[in-house]
């Protein structure tokens, strides 16, 4: 696998923070997973536009939601994946629940990317 880069945004950071240790943990104790092959930054989604050209990946808060209007022009056109993490999942800091999401969220899109390729 090649390394992923994600990046989680929320209202401050500071919630990503947390359900970032979580995904962290889950990747660490996974048999199939390796630590090396994912770095994640828990950012506050105004900073969203420093990172966008240093992230393979994106996973927003429920709180930030409302901002996917004004996130798409950034993401969409350099193809990242993203995914909204819904209330109870979060406040579950299921991190396990929210990797598997971004994880297929990821593939899909690299499925996609190929098939558009294969069609140029």
């Amino acid at each position: 696998m090649a390394k992923m880069d994600i990046v989680l945004c929320c209202a401050g950071g500071f919630s990503t923070t947390m359900l970032m240790e979580r995904i962290k943990q889950t990747i660490h104790n996974s048999e199939k997973l390796n630590d090396d092959d994912f770095t994640l930054k828990a950012i506050a989604a105004d900073l969203l536009d420093q990172e966008v050209d240093h992230m393979d990946a994106l996973i927003m808060g429920p709180q930030v939601a409302h901002k996917l209007e004004s996130i798409k022009p950034l993401i969409e056109p350099r193809h990242i994946p993203y995914i909204i993490v819904d209330q109870e999942t979060y406040g579950k800091m299921d991190g396990a629940t929210v990797l598997k999401q971004l994880l297929i969220a990821k593939a899909k899109a690299d499925r996609a990317r190929a098939a558009e390729k294969a069609g140029a």
